[in-house]
């Protein structure tokens, strides 16, 4: 078995053979990539290569940059570990004709991956991937790749794309105290830098996060998504009495963010990020503006984008198709904690510049004695009370996720929480919607009643069956709550031998 591409690229774990990340993989990879950029008109162009501090990244960065150099490109190698956001900002800022950024993000220590980015600036997508992989197929053995030393170079745009993201606040209020973890990657320092740079100093960080490590030795799995992940940043944010906590992902190109509430320091959802930074960018964004999410994220989104005279769209998941969403973009996200709020300068989910963005509207309510659970309180009460949760089955065998996919198919549920609902098959929607997911929506009940919607779906990165839950009710959350609840007990029964 050979190692696929998958969500804009390959990941995997670190290991010998073909089905693994190793040198030899990298190299053919990055072979086939340079193949079929040739092909297509775009052999003397720019390439920009990064890399996380994963295991295997350097040997793996100094590869692809080496092949790509011997192919002809000019290549821009980045010497050290940067975030995976610096990278996209790269592809666009020079007229890259491709990025390579060598990360598994969010995954097991065990893993890395090979991420790529097409001219656009935007992550690999269909039919490029296919096309490459096809390169790749013709590519002999990867001893007889030609490889050339690149120097490192590209220091003058991390500058540049910090100076970029210090540009993206609309506040002059500074008076925030903040409280940061990097999970052991390689956010830290750009992270601090490009708060301080946008003129917040208040920063505490948790030291025993702060410095790359790839065992990530202080937590189970590298996700600020993950049970435990950020228990350590919001004891240190409770310790130090801030305003708000910032927990970015190992490769920061996801922000999770941490509030001070009634019952203490809470995450909050991606969903809820989410359309709080919609209604802010919206807010000093022209009539018309575009903001998109995805079909497992929340539907208040698109509320708000109708009530704010704004476009909406709803797409596959993944930035791949968030970041093509359409013509007049300005904001995008999903509801795992990935956000892209400059889309002309990264056209990707970007976890430095949504701390900034983040930072600069909480500093901007605080002035008036509001926090972000106030404004979130208030996009409620305006669009209906939304509440959300996702609910992951991890798995060892694969075979387990496309068992319970096929039970779905030929026995769905017909009422959830005690609603009546109906289901939507997307992989035999013939559209752009086409996808490996089932879809569970009640009616819209016009008297105002609760609304459910479950998308059910394997994940793209990780050995998971994810499942997506969401209740709208006009007024009543205890009500919402206790359907969710509801749903959350059936989502985990999926994951049961013998449900």
């Amino acid at each position: 078995m050979t190692l696929r591409f998958g969500t804009a690229g390959l990941r995997g774990p670190v290991g010998d053979g073909p089905d693994c990340m190793n040198v030899p993989v990298v190299v053919r990879t990055t072979a086939g990539l340079a193949a079929w950029l040739e092909a297509n008109g775009q052999g003397d162009g720019t390439v920009v290569v990064g890399r996380d501090a994963r295991t295997g990244s350097a040997e793996f960065h100094t590869a692809a940059a080496e092949v790509l150099a011997a192919a002809g490109f000019e290549v821009v190698a980045f010497g050290e570990p940067l975030p995976t956001p610096v990278t996209a900002f790269a592809v666009r800022a020079l007229g890259a004709v491709a990025g390579v950024q060598i990360t598994a993000s969010h995954n097991p220590a065990a893993d890395n991956g090979y991420k790529v980015y097409l001219a656009d600036g935007a992550q690999l997508a269909a039919p490029a991937d296919r096309e490459i992989e096809t390169a790749i197929d013709a590519v002999g053995s990867a001893a007889d790749v030609p490889r050339m030393p690149v120097a490192p170079s590209g220091d003058d745009l991390v500058d540049r794309y910090l100076a970029r993201v210090a540009s993206l606040p609309r506040s002059p209020h500074r008076g925030m105290r903040i409280a940061l973890t990097a999970l052991h990657g390689v956010g830290g320092e750009t992270a601090v830098a490009a708060l301080r740079s946008a003129g917040f100093d208040d920063i505490h960080v948790v030291a025993s996060q702060f410095a790359p490590d790839p065992a990530f030795p202080t937590v189970a799995f590298p996700n600020p998504e993950e049970p435990g992940a950020t228990e350590a940043l919001l004891a240190l944010a409770a310790e130090v009495d801030a305003d708000i906590a910032l927990a970015l992902d190992p490769d920061a190109d996801r922000c999770a963010v941490g509030v001070p509430g009634p019952r203490g320091w809470t995450m909050l959802r991606g969903d809820e990020t989410g359309v709080l930074l919609g209604d802010r960018i919206l807010a000093s964004s022209p009539p018309g503006s575009l903001v998109a999410t995805t079909i497992v994220s929340s539907t208040m989104l698109g509320r708000l984008a109708t009530a704010r005279g704004a476009r909406y769209a709803q797409t596959l998941t993944g930035f791949k198709w968030l970041a093509r969403a359409g013509d007049g973009l300005v904001y995008a996200y999903e509801e795992a904690i990935g956000h892209c709020v400059d889309p002309d300068a990264v056209r990707d989910k970007d976890g430095i510049a949504t701390a900034v963005m983040v930072a600069d509207y909480a500093a901007d309510l605080k002035q008036v004695g509001r926090t972000l659970l106030d404004a979130l309180d208030d996009l409620h009460r305006e669009l209906g009370v939304h509440v959300g949760d996702q609910v992951s089955i991890r798995v060892d065998d694969l075979q387990r996720i496309g068992t319970v996919m096929t039970r779905l198919r030929a026995e769905p549920p017909t009422t959830l929480a005690g609603l009546e609902v109906t289901a939507t098959d997307l992989a035999e929607s013939p559209g752009p919607m086409h996808t490996d997911a089932l879809v569970f929506e009640s009616r819209e009940d016009v008297a105002g009643g609760p609304r459910v919607r479950v998308v059910v779906r394997p994940s793209g990165t990780e050995p998971k069956l994810k499942v997506y839950l969401e209740v709208v009710t006009e007024r009543d959350r205890p009500a919402a709550e206790a359907i969710l609840d509801a749903l959350r007990g059936w989502a985990a029964s999926l994951g049961d031998e013998n449900p």
